[in-house]
């Protein structure tokens, strides 16, 4: 086997990327300490389509060096918004008719291999790298998703589980 370069990689300007159907799901980023992570949502979701990164309360915002360093171009694909607060914006995401799904390990949470997609867009709500997502949050969720873990840290970074999460609803959707 031969490495691709990168000129072999088909790969398309930011503009065309804006123009490509994506998928309907929105990553809503909850108090996200690291600007790395936050880089690293935006380069997850070009890659997988995503329809757009809502940041909210203290996630940090491009233009920030941090996100660059790790997006690597992608903070100018893929659509964003800010939003101070993130039980507003889960509000206005519901009366769009989104499905909010909440990414958490808790009581009666369902299990990422049992997720089921409905027939409505998704938004799935990241928690801060510390606390996680906030109990106010996960009451307005319409379900709890959880990554089986099966080590004893029972922690993921936090771009890691966006990375997991996006790619099995991508395959769901695309499918």
């Amino acid at each position: 086997m031969i490495k691709l370069k990168g000129n072999e990689l088909s790969r398309i300007t930011a503009d065309e990327y804006k123009k490509i159907k994506k998928i309907p799901l929105i990553i809503v980023l909850d108090n996200i300490r690291s600007a790395l992570n936050v880089g690293s949502v935006f380069r997850t979701s070009d890659a997988f389509l995503v329809e757009k990164i809502i940041l909210c309360g203290i996630t940090a915002k491009p233009p920030h060096k941090e996100i660059r360093k790790t997006a690597l171009g992608s903070n100018l694909s893929v659509n964003w918004e800010y939003e101070e607060n993130t039980v507003n914006i889960i509000t206005k995401l519901k009366t769009k008719g989104y499905y909010i799904v909440g990414v958490e390990q808790a009581k009666r949470s369902t299990l990422l291999n049992n997720f089921k997609i409905k027939k409505k867009p998704i938004a799935i709500i990241m928690g801060n790298e510390i606390e996680g997502v906030s109990e106010e949050v996960l009451k307005k969720c319409d379900e709890i998703l959880e990554i089986p873990q099966f080590g004893i840290k029972h922690s993921l970074n936090i771009s890691v589980a966006t990375g997991i999460i996006a790619w099995e609803i991508h395959k769901k959707i695309a499918n």
